[in-house]
């Protein structure tokens, strides 16, 4: 963009504006061609005036764009309008939900550093502790998630990080954000929370007293399933560093995946809201049900957590996960028996889908590891989508049938 191009009264003015309007037009700042929708910008690189100018850029004495693994205008859109939302100070665009903890960790961590993690957390993520962190010296233990008592015994003089999801993926387990985030700070480490599962639309953790802010944007923030990508969120001081190590290890967000994520953002809370209704239905309705042992959803007046859901959360989600009778082959059948559900273990589509999460999401984990997650044979999840919630239900009566 030109140092001399002056938008004016082409961007909007968003002082003081609410979630939905920041939703559809934070982080836009038009160009020349006084564009109404977000611009893609496919470019690996940019030019420079002269070469003292392109000199400036690199040793970041003045602003601008200097490489797309580095900066590129779309990614920033998303970056800045996420943030918005989230009410951080700053967002950082990645790959993938799994490369925005990795970012995070590598970012913020060394060697000898000590990360305290819970128990209920994505397979991938407890591979990517397990596996990888540790082998390069970062100290890793696990705590059961609402355990206050037991993440306040397990942090040491060199914990850096508390890990969190919640909601969990898939039981929909919760932890007390702003509690954890004073037993933290109490003892000088960083709340790190995973709000893939709630959104900005439905729960905003910074607000609660956590640091950092991760998400999978592959999953609801695009909403409908076409793209990968991620972001980290939370102050510009911790954010500033992560930069750092995408400029240098390269695990960058695609700036056509951005534009798409820009678009998801904009239906983003009516989407959720949609998702919301026909979760609850759903629970209600499965928890009635003869084949089902029990429904994990913090909707429910059942959930145990259900009162601080509703103190810390807008909305309760779109995960439902439940339990039916016969083990592993009482959950196969059940899922083969659907016809309409998508046998998929993504989620955050606009179609509903159903998975196995002990040979799937979790399948990587050792059995006493997933017992300690609390992920049985028995256990089924499903994302809901945008769907009518009487055809999820004919759907699911067939799976109950074959039990």
């Amino acid at each position: 963009m030109s140092d001399q191009w002056d938008a004016g009264r082409l961007d909007s003015d968003l002082e003081g504006v609410g979630f939905d309007t920041l939703a559809v037009r934070a982080g836009q700042y038009r160009t020349p061609e006084a564009e109404h929708s977000d611009p893609l910008f496919f470019t690996s690189s940019y030019v420079f005036r002269t070469a003292a100018d392109a000199a400036a850029r690199f040793a970041g004495e003045t602003p601008g764009n200097v490489y797309s693994r580095y900066t590129n205008p779309t990614v920033r859109a998303f970056e800045e309008r996420l943030a918005a939302l989230e009410g951080a100070e700053q967002a950082v665009g990645t790959s993938t939900g799994m490369s925005a903890i990795l970012s995070t960790v590598m970012a913020l961590c060394s060697a000898g550093d000590h990360v305290l993690v819970s128990q209920s957390v994505f397979g991938s993520t407890i591979s990517l502790f397990e596996k990888y962190f540790k082998r390069f010296g970062v100290q890793v233990d696990y705590v059961p998630l609402a355990d206050l008592s037991g993440w306040e015994r397990g942090i040491k003089a060199n914990t850096k990080l508390l890990f969190v999801e919640s909601p969990s993926n898939p039981l929909a387990e919760l932890v007390d954000i702003a509690a954890l985030a004073e037993i933290a700070h109490a003892r000088g480490a960083m709340l790190v929370v995973d709000n893939c599962f709630s959104t900005p639309a439905l729960q905003q953790p910074l607000k609660l007293g956590a640091d950092i802010v991760v998400h999978s944007a592959t999953k609801f923030i695009d909403g409908q399933g076409r793209c990968m990508g991620g972001a980290v969120a939370g102050r510009s001081e911790q954010m500033k560093e992560v930069v750092g190590f995408l400029r240098t290890a390269g695990p960058t967000l695609s700036p056509f995946n951005a534009w798409v994520f820009l678009k998801g953002l904009e239906t983003l809370k009516l989407r959720m809201r949609a998702h919301c209704e026909g979760a609850k239905a759903l629970a209600q309705w499965l928890e009635q049900q003869e084949g089902v042992e029990k429904v994990h959803y913090a909707g429910l007046a059942s959930h145990p957590q259900h009162e601080l859901a509703k103190r810390q959360m807008s909305d309760f989600g779109a995960v439902v996960s439940f339990e039916v009778k016969g083990g592993k082959d009482g959950a196969w059948r059940f899922i083969d028996a659907t016809r309409l559900l998508s046998i998929t273990a993504n989620l955050g589509d606009s179609k509903t889908t159903i998975t196995h999460p002990a040979t799937t999401s979790h399948g990587r984990l050792s059995p006493q590891e997933r017992e300690a997650a609390g992920i049985r044979d028995s256990l089924i999840r499903i994302a809901v989508g945008l769907e009518d919630v009487a055809d999820l239900q004919a759907d699911l009566a067939r799976g109950l049938a074959a039990l």
